[in-house]
């Protein structure tokens, strides 16, 4: 896959940030997109200011990056955000912005990134959670939306597999970045005991599942969930 071109949404800083530069450590060429400005550079980068949830935008960022490196061979829909808190007191701006951002933002970039890749082929990775499968109090917002992710991924499998492109997600245990920062200990623990393997994730943890998934080996691998730590 060498001097592919890789597309990471949200990747100003966190899991985001950390595999920019490790995919260009690979000789891979790294388009990535934030709402604000990005301070990394590199030779074979290109930043873009996109807001993942507005469609109009990632269509422009999409041909903008066509044009950037000639084609988009990899799409990591890796933008997120969480919400934490009890159903009863969660306003419906903090639904909205949530779906927005985590379901809204993959399909726009996974629909517009499948429309280049549909003559070439490619991969298209999505960011799910743990905290869908163990049901987690406090995370209902968090967990639907990404269920939602999920549900797409499965299905977007099945209507881009004749186009030779594959569709996976990666479902991450806690990871110490800013996603977390906020999060009292206690929830943390309670979480990492419902784990297989008591940790928090590494992000090389994240790269392994991500190197696995966009592999020239893994052309038959399509609509699955991998999960860390051992749900």
């Amino acid at each position: 896959m060498k001097n592919k071109t890789i597309f990471i949404t949200g990747n100003r800083k966190g899991i985001g940030l950390h595999l920019t530069r490790y995919y260009l450590e690979q000789g891979y060429h790294v388009l990535g997109c934030s709402r604000t400005e990005s301070s990394f550079s590199h030779e074979n980068y290109r930043h873009f200011i996109c807001d993942v949830a507005d469609e109009k935008n990632v269509k422009e960022v999409i041909r903008q990056a066509k044009k950037a490196f000639g084609g988009i061979d990899i799409l990591i829909n890796n933008a997120g955000i969480a919400s934490l808190n009890h159903s009863l007191l969660t306003p419906g701006s903090t639904v909205k912005k949530v779906f927005e951002t985590n379901f809204y933002g993959s399909f726009f970039f996974s629909r517009e990134c499948a429309k280049v890749m549909r003559h070439t082929g490619g991969r298209i990775v999505n960011f799910s959670t743990v905290a869908v499968p163990l049901d987690l109090e406090g995370e209902m917002i968090y967990a639907s939306s990404k269920a939602a992710v999920e549900k797409m991924t499965t299905i977007l499998a099945r209507e881009l597999s004749d186009f030779n492109i594959t569709v996976n997600a990666i479902g991450p245990s806690p990871i110490y970045t800013d996603l977390i920062k906020t999060v009292p200990q206690d929830k943390i623990d309670e979480l990492l005991k419902q784990q297989t393997i008591h940790r928090l994730g590494e992000l090389e943890d994240v790269e392994n599942v991500i190197d696995f998934f966009i592999s020239p080996k893994s052309n038959f691998i399509t609509g699955q969930i991998i999960y860390l730590g051992g749900l």
